[in-house]
């Protein structure tokens, strides 16, 4: 599949801009690090040819953002998606969550983004820069003169490595070639979770659990949580955003996370892409995903515009409870 450049990306920008089809554009900017890159609105040329920025870091699904994005910019706006990002945008177009005619959607093909920490892993910390330029990452460290350099499929984001996707089930205009659904690993570590006993699996996510800070950034990041109001934001509800008081608070944050989402979550895997302590939060959605999977037939939310989830959409052949007792999974 031949890699797109950024200087593909502004030319479509800019011409789209020109040609007056859009009047200003969602895409990446360097933040304060060359790994560190976020999302931006630009609405001129010479604001592309500046700040725009398409590499290895431009993992940010930009779905979520258009909720906001389509209220305030005149006209339509030109969004960039990857396979992985077209599958919340039909899953927040099926719950009405912005508005298509204030869109034009352009798929690009991704080969993968890199995760920063399993490039510290091989680079070291104290990173000055990155160069994704050329076939390999040149890692430029303030330690040592000349760049380490890395093979980008080796620190690949986890998500990455278990891409469920190339394909793109959503857009106005596609730049380069489309490719297939993939036939993943993904839920190969929920079963090696799933296998565990009862007191093992506890522990393990009690381990991971006790390490979050109630920062709420996997809400905020989430495709699937874009309620104006939030229990967790609710000063009244005792809930409020804060440091977990105890054991029970911090579970139950993420475990009525997972259920608000399940049915709706399509593995994108931001929340874990942008939880500071590195929690593996991907794997309980991944755990419902399975689950909805073996009870109700294969169903990849966001396949589809207006496709109903398995768990708003009753028939008579539902399960019943007690045949999920009778599995004997605990």
């Amino acid at each position: 599949m031949q890699k797109i450049t950024r200087d593909q990306l502004i030319e479509k920008a800019a011409s789209l801009l020109a040609n007056g089809t859009v009047s200003c554009v969602l895409g990446w900017q360097k933040g304060e690090f060359d790994y560190d890159i976020t999302p931006a609105v630009f609405e001129t040329e010479d604001e592309l040819k500046a700040n725009f920025v398409w590499n290895d870091f431009c993992g940010a699904n930009f779905s979520k953002y258009l909720v906001s994005k389509t209220k305030k910019c005149e006209g339509k706006i030109l969004v960039f998606l990857k396979p992985c990002d077209t599958y919340s945008f039909n899953q927040l177009l099926t719950e009405h969550r912005f508005d298509r005619e204030k869109v034009y959607a352009v798929g690009i093909p991704c080969e993968g983004m890199a995760d920063i920490a399993k490039v510290k892993a091989i680079a070291g910390d104290g990173i000055s820069a990155i160069d994704c330029s050329g076939e390999k990452l040149a890692v430029t460290t303030i330690y040592e003169d000349a760049p380490v350099m890395i093979d980008a499929k080796d620190v690949l984001a986890e998500r990455c490595v278990n891409c469920k996707s190339k394909k793109h089930v959503a857009y106005d205009e596609l730049i380069g070639e489309d490719g297939d659904v993939i036939d993943s690993a993904r839920f190969d570590e929920v079963a090696k979770i799933e296998a565990m006993t009862p007191d093992e699996r506890f522990a393990f996510w009690q381990n991971e659990l006790s390490r979050c800070i109630r920062c709420n950034a996997c809400r905020d990041i989430c495709p699937a949580c874009t309620c104006e109001k939030c229990v967790f934001g609710n000063p009244n509800s005792s809930l409020e955003n804060k440091s977990p008081a105890n054991s029970f608070e911090e579970k139950m944050f993420h475990i009525i996370r997972a259920f608000h989402v399940a049915g709706r979550c399509t593995d994108c895997g931001e929340c874990s892409r942008v939880c500071p302590q590195h929690i593996p939060l991907h794997l309980l959605n991944r755990k419902f995903i399975k689950d909805i999977d073996s009870f109700y037939g294969e169903y990849q939310a966001g396949a589809e515009v207006g496709s109903r989830a398995p768990l708003v959409n009753y028939t008579t052949d539902d399960l019943e409870p007690g045949e999920v007792f009778e599995r004997g999974d605990n």
